[in-house]
């Protein structure tokens, strides 16, 4: 969805094609670092998670390794011309001292670039209800944020850009988004992310929502029920939702 919301580009950020080590930053499945990988062959990228889930088939380019981001980062100083990270709300207790851990390991020169989403589901035309499970979707995962002290309010907190200005990152530059949570939009673009964001979204409601309602103390029975309101609003399209997606990305001074 990212990918198709930036008109089929991998970053914003200006980089030269001669750059020679990239970081993704819990690259999860490894997807975003294969096809980065492929649009610079000359460029080693390194794709950090803490879940051993990447495919064993990759470019020759590429090579995965487990790395929790939170804590102190192992790589050389100075190492990166770029460091990737993307949807990571819900799983960072500290955004600056991330970045400033970013800051260490990119060449003078270099860009740090931050892709995320709200949690909230936003309705511009008043055809979501108040108390619809669309509405409801947010506010859940917020209130599961308190438990776990660790926000999901990024972009509505402006999160990105502070943590980066206080990490020592300039020229910093924002893009946002409103990605359709279905196929309503008439703009053929809007309608095809819709598409993948509505398939998206209700293929894997558990996996989304499972973790944050066990922490509210959720029953099965309420999980269930909610999930399938949910999934009926997503494919009603009459109910024109959509999420808001940010990138920042910044240099390091040279």
């Amino acid at each position: 969805m990212f990918t198709l919301a930036q008109d089929g580009e991998l970053h914003f950020a200006p980089l030269g094609k001669d750059i020679q080590n990239a970081l993704d930053i819990g690259c999860g499945t490894g997807i975003w670092a294969i096809d980065f990988a492929d649009e610079y062959p000359a460029c080693e990228v390194i794709g950090t998670d803490i879940s051993p889930i990447q495919p064993s088939w990759i470019p020759p380019n590429v090579k995965f390794e487990i790395e929790d981001a939170t804590q102190e980062w192992t790589f050389a100083p100075e190492l990166f011309d770029y460091v990737h990270m993307r949807y990571l709300i819900g799983c960072i207790p500290d955004w600056t001292q991330l970045f400033k851990e970013a800051f260490k390991v990119i060449k003078p020169g270099g860009y740090l670039e931050t892709f995320e989403t709200s949690p909230n589901i936003s309705c511009d035309d008043g055809s979501m209800k108040p108390d619809s499970a669309c509405a409801r979707w947010g506010p859940t995962f917020i209130d599961a944020s308190k438990v776990i002290g660790r926000t999901f309010t990024v972009i509505e907190e402006g999160i990105q850009r502070k943590a980066m200005e206080e990490a020592g990152f300039v020229d910093i530059q924002e893009w946002e988004f409103k990605c359709p949570l279905s196929p309503w939009a008439k703009d053929p673009k809007y309608k095809e992310i819709g598409q993948f964001c509505s398939l998206f979204s209700t293929q894997d409601t558990e996996g989304f929502i499972t973790f944050v309602t066990n922490t509210l103390g959720w029953s099965v029975e309420e999980v269930q029920v909610y999930i399938a309101h949910f999934r009926r609003e997503v494919r009603n399209l009459n109910i024109h939702t959509y999420l808001r997606l940010k990138a920042v990305w910044g240099r390091k001074p040279e």
